[in-house]
């Protein structure tokens, strides 16, 4: 027993040494420069400040209510300990032990501060470490009431940073003029701000607030008569710029994960003290998104968006319905079936393997028989058969799905999980006979890139959120390079956007309607359109020579969508690139000199003569264009199919 206590007091001394030894260590550290490093300036396509930390607010202009009920509900006791509230701690164990579960916890305003003048949020203990030293030089280098400032300053309060943003954003005053009830409402976001967040679950915010109100009366900071008079209090919210500051955090988020992936970036940024991130964010490609959400969506459906320059730049994105409901980024994270909008890069394929805008295929009902007896038996939308032989460009504008796998399966079906690594997809595709229809899963992002990439007329763009960072100094830490390389055949990218643009064309009518023509009416401009619609999901990528659009519809829980859903989904993609676009010209792709237009029929491809109802020009390689004499299919070998 002796020996024991003897280990034990040695480890007792140890420890105290250790632990005075570090706040000794960290006194005669280089003092931390929070002032700076607390936040990040971010900056539109226009070098405007979208948001930052020009909404500081000092300790002296801070509403006292919003200190205690800060205080109250995070670390009673902060002005007491130095950094660790170690009588906490060990409740927190305790109760936690007691109910087997990890639901109490017990970090200060100091560990939380420090934490936030992280860039990454990781787990590990290695952060967890960084982020106790951090606490202690906080503490020995800042008082209390600057170790507040910086807090309040930098904390989430549902997607809105900072006390003074979050109280412009939710009551539209100064958080120096808040009142009990209001600084109690804000107080109890942080601990959950995507459930405490008014404006995501008010009845959850108001339990929250009761919370908080409770402890503040605990605290000896009011009595029981105010707890009941701020609970009871009518709150009025100023809601009028809801949507953009919300929509916009998917935007910021996406911001964030490219920068942790730019090595030049440190993963720390303490020392240099924040960074100035200038985006590609375009408030107008923002709000035409926020709009058609908001003048389409009547129903909890899911929508992600994003509007993409021809260099890969990525102007606005929205990554769901609303930001304080969900903070999961579908835009980025949420690979789904991308159905018939696959199609534009097996045609792209099959363009660079001599077939022509009028290449036939027979589109009838169908049974495609593999080895060892396997069948494949896909239809068509509505089960609509024009049960003769149609052109490709026909199969573009009906989205004809039997003519998809027949090509699918001529130029072999390792052809298009190729041709979508071209167009920088990373997703591992399987090459089944069902990807010519989208039945794999691609996120939204990567999807919308690759419509860039014919959009720039073959470049190798990727798309990126950062075109530059700084640190507070005006040092540049990184500068986003466009590519100019080539991948595509600038000709066949022409043709096929050509192709693409007769999906409205009203010349195509016939046994069906091209797929986009339902929103003719609504385009002003020439697009290059084309749609995917699955049970669980409806698409739509746009382009024209200076923007392009992708939108995604669905439920998370892959509840099955109505066929109305397909035309909403059309008609809030028609409203994003038209109100983008307004003010601006059509500005269409030049024909390369070595492509040549002729009128033709649309359905067989052929030349048109003055028997033809309908007649568009088409677009081919010099040589390749039909003729009188020509017989359309010598090119393309004969495949038989079990009907």
């Amino acid at each position: 027993m002796k020996k024991f206590i003897k280990i034990i007091l040695i480890i007792l001394i140890l420890g105290i040494i250790l632990y005075f030894g570090l706040y000794l260590y960290a006194f005669i550290s280089p003092k931390l420069n929070v002032n700076n490093s607390k936040s990040y300036y971010f900056y539109d396509i226009n070098q405007n400040l979208i948001t930052g930390t020009d909404d500081w607010i000092s300790y002296e202009e801070l509403d006292q209510d919003i200190i205690n009920a800060t205080i109250a509900i995070e670390d009673k006791n902060f002005f007491n300990h130095i950094g660790f509230d170690y009588l906490r701690i060990v409740k927190s164990l305790y109760n936690n032990i007691k109910s087997n579960s990890r639901n109490e916890g017990a970090s200060t305003i100091t560990q939380q501060y420090a934490k936030n003048l992280y860039l990454s949020f990781d787990k590990t203990w290695n952060r967890k470490f960084n982020e106790a030293w951090l606490t202690i030089r906080l503490e020995t280098h800042y008082s209390k009431e600057e170790i507040l400032e910086g807090y309040l300053n930098t904390i989430n309060y549902g997607g809105i940073f900072g006390i003074e943003n979050a109280s412009q954003y939710y009551f539209g005053k100064s958080s120096s003029d808040l009142s009990i009830a209001e600084a109690a409402m804000l107080a109890g976001i942080p601990n959950c701000p995507s459930e405490y967040s008014p404006f995501s679950n008010y009845d959850k915010a108001k339990e929250r607030q009761k919370i908080v109100l409770n402890a503040m009366e605990k605290n000896g900071y009011i009595t029981n008569q105010q707890v009941t008079y701020s609970y009871n209090e009518e709150l009025v919210f100023d809601i009028k710029d809801e949507n953009d500051l919300t929509s916009s955090m998917y935007y910021q988020d996406a911001v964030m994960e490219e920068l942790k992936t730019i090595k030049s970036i440190p993963a720390s940024l303490i020392e240099t003290g924040g960074l100035k991130i200038y985006t590609n964010f375009d408030p107008k490609a923002q709000e035409a998104i926020e709009y058609s959400i908001k003048e389409n969506i009547k129903k909890d459906i899911q929508v992600a968006s994003v509007i993409m320059s021809p260099n890969g730049a990525v102007l606005g994105l929205v990554g769901g319905v609303d930001y304080n409901k969900s903070q999961y980024n579908r835009a980025l994270s949420n690979n789904r079936s991308v159905g018939s909008t696959i199609k534009p890069f097996l045609y792209y394929a099959a363009l660079e393997n001599n077939f022509t805008s009028s290449t036939t295929f027979t589109s009838e009902k169908t049974t495609f028989v593999f080895s060892e007896d396997q069948t494949y038996s896909p239809t068509n939308y509505a089960e609509i058969y024009p049960n003769q032989e149609i052109s490709l460009a026909a199969a573009i504008a009906y989205s004809d799905n039997i003519y998809a796998v027949k090509t699918h399966l001529f130029l072999g079906s390792d052809v298009l999980v190729d041709t979508m690594k071209r167009f920088g997809v990373t997703t591992n595709l399987n090459s089944i006979p069902s990807l010519a229809l989208g039945s794999e899963p691609i996120s939204l992002l990567e999807m919308t890139n690759a419509y860039a990439i014919l959009a720039s007329e073959g470049k190798n763009v990727r798309p990126y959120f950062i075109n530059k960072v700084e640190d507070i100094n005006g040092n540049i830490l990184y500068e986003h390079k466009n590519t100019e390389e080539i991948i595509l055949n600038k000709s066949i990218t022409y043709i096929l956007s050509e192709l693409l643009a007769n999906t409205s064309n009203p010349n195509f009518i016939s046994y069906t309607t091209p797929t986009s023509y339902v929103i003719s009416n609504k385009l002003t401009r020439k697009y290059a359109i084309k749609t995917g619609t699955t049970e669980y999901d409806h698409l739509v990528f746009g382009y024209n020579k200076d923007v392009i659009v992708g939108l995604w519809a669905g439920y998370d829980d892959n509840r099955q969508l109505e066929n109305n859903d397909a035309t909403n989904n059309k008609n809030m993609w028609a409203d994003i690139i038209e109100r983008y676009l307004s003010g601006k010209e059509d500005n269409w792709f030049t024909m390369p000199n070595n492509v040549v237009g002729v009128l033709a029929n649309p359905l067989t491809g052929e030349i048109a003569t003055k028997e033809d109802k309908n007649s568009v020009i088409l677009y081919y390689l010099k040589g390749t264009e039909p003729s009188y004499n020509q017989n359309l299919d010598d090119d393309v070998p004969t495949i038989k199919y079990e009907e």
